[in-house]
């Protein structure tokens, strides 16, 4: 199995698989209409990371799913940061997950059923780091490796958060580190400095857990996870759907690396970055003319397994910092931006 390197087998990699804003847009534009559900609390009138019902008994079922391409050729790894990005829209949501289901795609023919074993093993690691078990799942014979899995949640309905419900004055706040594809497409150009191996790996298989504890601040206005669509074409979704824009500053914006820069000038960059700039480029104002590029390749940079993006009242923010460090992650407590009133653009970076 050590010879086998999952990526070679497959056109894209993690989230940068997804399909862009603008192509997604297009897809579900149709006329054909279901009717109105009232227990259906989240659906398909906003742009969320999960669906929400109404159990009439004070909590909401979340029901997601998500799967991709191999974005590392380790297959146990590829089964772990696969279900901690599907995981993640639960938390997003402020819930807690209580079960999942695989989706696997196989090419049986080309890579042995073993290494499709491994991946299933990752993926038990994982929901057994999140507490729920994976119950079962579907598989088919397809040309490329797949592998995600739909994920079923409990949340508070008081609790649950959205990604359209952002306030103006809100601070921003984002709770891992921007690069992920960056690094990944470094290393698949050979250029990866040896210190640098593991570091995207490590990340996408941190489960968002804290998102669960965020949802009883009342204060914490809006959340959604940063992932194929990159921090931009999220943070635009969030400043659209809530009627509002946002500002945000660059410097402030955590990197998964202090070498981020140079691997961008060394043309590290995923075509999944061009297709999100190309969707929503012209919804962006970036005030330093002469940082254009460096800030679009960063800032749109597919995540996969990303962090979360969270909007949250300023008289809330110590609570909330106060908590993502009793949780470990007192290097993200910098606010990264603000929402403010809505003006010419969704996002402007200064």
């Amino acid at each position: 199995m050590e010879d086998i390197k999952l990526t070679q087998y497959s056109h894209g990699a993690g989230c940068g698989c997804k399909i862009s804003p603008k192509i997604l847009d297009e897809i579900l534009h149709s006329s054909f209409s279901m009717p109105d559900n009232d227990r259906l609390i989240v659906g398909n009138h906003s742009k969320d990371d999960a669906a929400a019902y109404d159990l009439k008994n004070g909590k909401a079922l979340i029901s997601t799913t998500d799967f991709f391409m191999p974005i590392v050729d380790d297959p146990f790894n590829f089964g772990r940061i696969a279900s901690a990005n599907a995981i993640s829209d639960v938390y997003a949501m402020g819930g807690n997950p209580i079960m999942a289901i695989a989706i696997l795609g196989w090419p049986i023919n080309v890579i042995p059923p073993k290494v499709a074993t491994r991946v299933i093993e990752g993926s038990k690691s994982i929901c057994l780091e999140a507490g729920i078990p994976l119950a079962g799942g579907h598989s088919i014979d397809s040309p490329e490796p797949i592998f995600g899995l739909a994920v079923n949640g409990l949340v508070d309905i008081k609790n649950l958060k959205q990604n359209n419900t952002a306030k103006k004055g809100d601070l921003l706040l984002l709770t891992k580190a921007i690069g992920v594809g960056i690094l990944t497409t470094a290393e698949k150009k050979g250029i990866l400095k040896e210190e640098h191996k593991m570091l995207a790996a490590n990340q996408m298989m941190k489960l968002n857990k804290i998102g669960a504890l965020l949802s009883e601040i009342d204060g914490v206005h809006a959340m959604t996870d940063v992932t194929g669509f990159g921090l931009f074409g999220h943070l635009i979704e969030m400043a659209d759907g809530s009627e509002l824009s946002a500002r945000i500053d660059f410097n402030s914006v955590p990197l998964i690396s202090k070498d981020l820069i140079e691997y961008v000038e060394k043309g590290s960059v995923p075509g999944g970055t061009n297709r999100n700039w190309d969707s929503y480029g012209q919804r962006v104002h970036i005030e330093n003319n002469e940082a254009v590029g460096l800030y679009k390749n960063i800032l749109a940079d597919p995540q996969t397994s990303g962090g979360l993006l969270i909007s949250v009242a300023k008289e809330s923010y110590e609570e909330a910092a106060a908590l993502l460090k009793h949780e470990g992650l007192e290097n993200f407590i910098q606010p990264i931006g603000e929402i403010t009133e809505k003006n010419n653009y969704a996002v402007t970076v200064c």
